[in-house]
């Protein structure tokens, strides 16, 4: 039993050494310190096209070429790239009041052969039609599938319910054309919370009849949610027996337009839907970015003005006219 008793001590003695030994701090070896990577979060940064004279895009241009201005001031160009690859998300707002009822099988036939044209395997997309209430006939999706068998359910003046019930409701009486509510809805709750490249392209004869929202606010969600308004002007006179009676809307697609960094295009004999979305497939290829560090660094929710120009060259860029300062 004695000698039973002292191996077991023995072996107790030997753990107790062990667990000693691991507990004892081992010299560590000197560690190679990493190099660290300052990032400055707080840049603005804005997508642009540039167009010569005759309106065709200019894609050659370097970083040296511009200059920014903000409130005035000029800005330091901190980073400069051609984006003609980078992931973008695209929501297709058509016009589907009484007005259009004639262009619809071309505007779904052309919309479906853009979708192939532009979409790339990281883009998304979504489309609503709008008349008196706004529908959301497709979600988010990469397929192009999809997209036309959305297309395919555009209807004359469809009366539905809406979105969903959030800042600019749809329910009630029928409102006429919801231009301005669905360019709110489209930049308020679809892109807003996207990242990335953002664009609505929005077919219509530009009339607008009942929004609950004026121009002004709908721009400004626009702005809020960095996305850049294409309006293609697409008229069907013969809704209008000819042109008698008819009121334009070029000047608000024109202002919705330029004020995000778009352009307003117009359907005539000129220039076919399929033209336009030809061009316009090439100018969300062709698009620069640039981005400065502003030096009212306040964050204010305020909005600043923006001017990008062109040192010494006849040219024209088209970018957004400002943003806002968002709240930190």
């Amino acid at each position: 039993m004695k000698t039973v008793a002292a191996i077991a001590l023995a072996l107790l003695a030997l753990t107790g050494l062990l667990l000693v030994a691991q507990q004892t701090p081992q010299k560590q070896q000197p560690v190679e310190e990493m190099p660290t990577i300052k990032v400055d979060v707080d840049l603005v940064s804005v997508l642009f096209s540039v167009r010569d004279k005759r309106g065709a895009l200019v894609n050659t241009m370097t970083k040296d070429d511009f200059q920014v201005f903000e409130d005035g001031k000029e800005q330091q160009v901190r980073q400069f790239s051609k984006e003609s690859d980078l992931p973008i998300t695209i929501g297709l707002l058509v016009d589907v009041s009484g007005s259009q009822r004639n262009l619809i099988d071309v505007e779904r036939r052309a919309s479906v052969q853009f979708f192939r044209q532009v979409l790339r395997q990281k883009d998304m997309a979504f489309v609503i039609s709008f008349g008196s209430e706004a529908e959301l006939l497709q979600d988010y999706t990469n397929s192009v599938n999809l997209l036309s068998s959305a297309l395919n359910g555009l209807k004359p003046d469809s009366a539905v319910g809406g979105l969903h019930p959030g800042p600019v409701p749809t329910l009630g009486q029928a409102r006429g054309t919801i231009l301005f509510d669905t360019v709110y809805l489209a930049a308020n709750d679809k892109l807003k919370g996207e990242v990335g490249r953002k664009a609505m392209v929005l077919i219509t004869d530009g009339i607008d009849h009942g929004s609950r929202v004026k121009i002004r606010e709908a721009m400004d969600a626009a702005h809020r949610a960095d996305a850049i308004i294409y309006s293609v002007e697409y008229l069907d006179y013969s809704a209008y027996r000819g042109g008698f009676g008819m009121s334009s809307g070029s000047g608000d697609l024109r202002r919705i337009s330029e004020e995000t960094g778009g352009r307003m295009y117009r359907v005539d004999r000129r220039n076919s839907l399929d033209a336009i979305y030809d061009e316009l497939q090439q100018e969300l290829r062709s698009q620069y970015s640039i981005s400065y560090s502003p030096a009212n660094s306040a964050r204010d929710g305020g909005f600043r003005k923006l001017d990008i120009r062109v040192k010494g060259k006849d040219l024209k860029v088209q970018a957004r006219k400002g943003y806002f300062a968002t709240r930190r």
